[in-house]
């Protein structure tokens, strides 16, 4: 019986972590009230990407594993939204922000290579990527 893989092991998981502690850092950084307001929005998108996937990581349904990365990869990009949105506020350099945004984007497209395998275990009617695999179909 193959060994159960912990959600610790996936590196979408351990990049989204560590990508939480460094957009923490960075939003310490930011004037007093953005600490309190744009900052706690980042750090909450930012923490709940890798949260969604450990609470769905165990579940016996592969629909609820993949609504736990559906919803990874949106705070993941809700993320990338309020990094844009400091950047444009003059809080981090456009540099700064390339940078996590490409770190980012790396993580969207392992979940979505995640989504893609999991998928492979439903019905082929059931399935959101089209059989190309190229886009979700809406």
């Amino acid at each position: 019986m193959p060994e159960f893989m912990r959600v610790e092991d996936l590196v979408v998981y351990q990049k989204l972590c560590e990508f939480h502690l460094n957009v923490g850092g960075l939003a310490k950084l930011w004037p007093r009230d953005e600490r309190f307001e744009l900052g706690s929005q980042i750090r909450r998108s930012s923490n709940s990407a890798p949260a969604n996937l450990a609470e769905k990581h165990s579940d016996r349904y592969i629909k609820n594993k993949i609504e736990g990365v559906n919803r990874a990869r949106g705070e993941a990009l809700e993320t990338v939204h309020h990094l844009y949105i400091a950047k444009l506020k003059g809080y981090i350099a456009p540099d700064v922000y390339e940078r996590m945004r490409e770190r980012y984007l790396e993580c969207v497209r392992m979940l979505n290579g995640l989504e893609k395998t999991l998928e492979k275990q439903l019905p082929e009617s059931q399935r959101r990527w089209n059989k190309k695999g190229s886009d979700p179909e809406p």
